[in-house]
């Protein structure tokens, strides 16, 4: 009986094998780069709004807060988008008749909302709530980059579920004092800028037991944390007639040293900050048992 095949067709058999395979690889890797890509993620993307709102002019030229217009970041889920009113408190004054902000004031007149598009939008499956995030030591630049930069806003980074747990398995990298929660231009410590931190005694929320300063405590004449908090009794009850600077400095002597603790990275802050703060172990912040729902 004749060969019905060639002797090359084991030959090209074998290379359409191999070649399938490449495809194969090839369109996985060009499936995972393209759902990492800005095209998917809107990373750096600027939308076009109703009204260009510039953070850069309100939040670093005007010195406005984020919790002036962002009210339930501390404590809701939802940091929250202004209503018209929050705009009108100012533009009722100042800018009345500007033409970007026309949309503004129809808004007002008609009570009908602005229809901001959403810049960093998380798909209905996945609950982040800001209140836990923020009480517990994570800035706003920390997710949201530096907004005080920013004449338009965009998404600085890609909020996809692997970023999200790259923080959970370490949230010492990011986390900070309380107090700087808003600070965007917040650096952590170095040698250069250490940053020393001490336990108040303040009984209420975690986030308020800690007590973190940039300046030496000692070089400052910092005698104690709780010397500063509204529940001194010295201090309130102010039996020597006193004002507030005096009277910090006439009880200073008679209480104990506070014990700061001195720190020159942000690893050693962070881990302290994680014991303070009670935050969960690694394990525990990346198992989906941790999620309320």
């Amino acid at each position: 009986m004749a060969q019905v095949f060639d002797r090359s067709s084991n030959a090209l058999a074998r290379a359409s094998l191999v070649l399938s395979g490449l495809i194969v690889i090839a369109l996985g890797v060009t499936l995972n780069s393209l759902q990492r890509s800005p095209w998917v993620t809107r990373q750096g993307q600027r939308p076009d709004q109703p009204v260009p709102f510039s953070h850069l002019h309100h939040v670093q030229g005007l010195g406005l807060q984020c919790q002036y217009c962002h009210t339930s970041v501390e404590k809701s889920m939802y940091a929250g988008i202004p209503p018209t009113k929050t705009c009108m408190n100012c533009h009722s004054q100042i800018w009345t008749d500007a033409q970007l902000l026309e949309p503004v004031r129809q808004s007002w007149a008609t009570g009908a909302s602005i229809h901001w598009i959403r810049v960093h939008d998380l798909p209905d499956f996945v609950y982040f709530n800001h209140e836990i995030h923020v009480s517990k030591g994570i800035g706003c630049a920390s997710c949201h980059g530096r907004v005080d930069e920013m004449p338009l806003m965009y998404e600085q980074n890609s909020l996809q579920m692997e970023w999200c747990l790259n923080c959970h398995r370490n949230p010492a990298k990011n986390l900070r004092p309380t107090a700087e929660i808003y600070n965007m231009a917040w650096q952590g410590p170095s040698d250069r800028r250490p940053v020393w931190c001490t336990t108040t005694g303040v009984v209420g929320p975690t986030a308020q037991q800690v007590a973190c300063v940039t300046t030496d405590p000692a070089a400052a004449g910092l005698q104690l944390a709780g010397l500063s908090t509204p529940g001194n009794s010295l201090i309130q009850s102010n039996p020597l007639g006193l004002d507030r600077s005096q009277t910090l400095s006439a009880v200073a002597a008679t209480v104990i040293p506070a014990n700061y603790v001195k720190f020159t990275s942000q690893e050693e802050l962070g881990l302290y900050l994680i014991k303070q703060y009670h935050i969960r172990t690694a394990n525990e912040l990346s198992s989906c048992e941790t999620c309320p729902r």
